[in-house]
Order: structure tokens, then sequence, then C-alpha cells
């Protein structure tokens, strides 16, 4: 089962690099063309994306379908929800707004069967997303073999961040316009005050510490080439409104205006930098 996880086979070897893409909007086709670009995962967004349960459900399993690791991004620290995507055949789960230590131990009891937590079992939905796997086999080997990814956004995350890195979650993934809004130095037009990168390089110094690997959200190619230089190891590429609204844009201007003139829309569009995570 740990060998069908790509992205924790991937995280335990050599440098743990990873790339992985963002899914926000719905559809197993959708997650298939994602899928065969290439990424070791690809994070399924029930948070801020427009994907419910069923929608969860196919994504996950076309991703899986594909040899690629879903990870489902839950919308909050609630127990429920952790079993949803993980009786999806999750991978794993990211799970947003962590603030304390006591907020990963809750996680972890969510996620675990026992006797590690309390996660209840019967889905049988997750075993074909880890190739050939029995019933018995999955309830045995699903506590080492799924990830347990915690996103540090929060200012209180931040402050303890050595007591969350102590704890049994597997990866420390930084979202870094939340946690830059909640230390009073959010993302303006792209730019990064240095008391975010302060911040992000906190993080990473911790988990490194506690032998945790690190992530962090990215907008784009060259930003996630940076951080991987950096040494992070889980590091999303692209998000899918970020790379459609891009391209039908660049295309659009092209096809409206003179070579010269389109060239000059393309790089005016192209030096407007982000200040959300999915767009301006």
């Amino acid at each position: 089962m740990q060998a069908a996880n790509r992205l924790q086979k991937a995280l335990r070897t050599g440098s743990g690099l990873t790339f992985g893409a963002w899914q926000m909007l719905p559809g197993s086709n959708h997650s298939r063309t994602i899928a065969k670009c290439g990424f070791d995962w690809i994070c399924v967004d029930t948070e801020h994306g427009n994907i419910d349960d069923a929608a969860m459900h196919e994504a996950v399993a076309a991703i899986a379908g594909c040899g690629v690791s879903p990870i489902v991004r839950i919308p909050a620290n609630e127990g429920w929800m952790v079993k949803r995507a993980l009786d999806s055949g999750a991978h794993g789960i990211i799970v947003p707004l962590i603030y304390t230590a006591d907020d990963t131990v809750k996680l972890l009891k969510s996620a675990k069967f026992p006797p590690q937590g309390q996660r209840g079992f019967g889905s049988p939905f997750p075993m074909e997303k880890f190739g050939i796997q029995t019933t018995t086999e999955y309830l045995h080997q699903a506590n080492d073999a799924l990830l347990t990814i915690v996103q540090i956004e929060t200012k209180e995350a931040l402050q303890n961040i050595d007591a969350i890195a102590q704890t049994g979650v597997d990866c420390l993934f930084i979202g870094p316009f939340d946690l830059g809004n909640n230390i009073g130095h959010p993302i303006i037009d792209g730019k990064m005050d240095d008391e975010l990168h302060e911040a992000i390089a906190t993080i990473q110094k911790s988990a490194k510490e506690h032998n945790k690997s690190t992530g962090i959200y990215c907008t784009s190619g060259d930003q996630a080439r940076h951080y991987a230089d950096q040494g992070f190891h889980m590091i999303s590429v692209a998000a899918d409104m970020i790379a459609l609204p891009a391209y039908l844009t660049s295309a659009l201007t092209s096809a409206k205006g003179s070579y010269v003139h389109s060239a000059l829309n393309i790089a005016k569009g192209a030096a407007a930098k982000m200040t959300g995570p999915y767009g301006r």
C-alpha cells in the first residue's frame, strides 16, 4: 500500500522533492487531464474549490487511476471531513487553519484507525486507489501509508511551530497568502515582505529539526523552482483556476491585436502580480 502512495514514497526517498497541482474545478476528465501532465500529486480542494463530496470521490478515483497521488484538502479540522476524504481513497489530507499542537493531536485521532486513533472502518471505496488491496490489508496498513499534512498559515501556528512539528504529522505545508495576512504582512501585487520570508524560514527550520517534510503553495513554475532550491519537498506548481484564465486570456489577446500590440499586452499581463492565491 505504501508503494502505491506516490507522494509518500517520493517524500521518503532521495531529496524528497515532489511537484503537485491544485484542482478547484470538478470533473473526472478534468482530474485525469491534470494528472497526465506528470505531477506527483494533485490536491483536490474542497475548502475553497467548487468540489463537493461526490465530485471529490470521482476526482480521487480518476487521479489514483493515473498513478498520481490524490491529496484532499478538507474545509476544516473536523473528524467527519477527515473520514469522508480518507474513505474516498485519498492518499493523504491537507488540513487548513491549524493553530496549536492540540489541533494536530485531534486531527491524528481522526485520521488513524484504533489503537492509534478513532477513525471508523467500513468504506468499500479506498482499497482500489492503492492497486490490488483487500479490505484487511487496507485496515492493517492505512495508519502508516496515509499522509497527514497540516497547513501552517496562522499567527498562532507560527508561534507554536515547534510543538506542532513534534506531533505525528508528516508534513508542514505553508499557505503563504493566509500566513502573510495573519502576521500583518499580506502579499500585495506578488510582493512578499521580509517578515513573511522570515516566517517561512522559521517553519522550515523547525521542520528540519523535527524530521518533517515541508511544503508550500506556489503560483508559478519559477516560484516553485525557487522553493525547491531552498530544500522544500511538497511544492505546488499551478492551480487550474490560474492556468485556465492565464492561457485563455493570453490566446485571446494575441488573436485580437497585431503581433506587436498583443506582445505588449501579454507583457503587461505577465507583469501583473498576484495578490490572492488564485489571481488578482
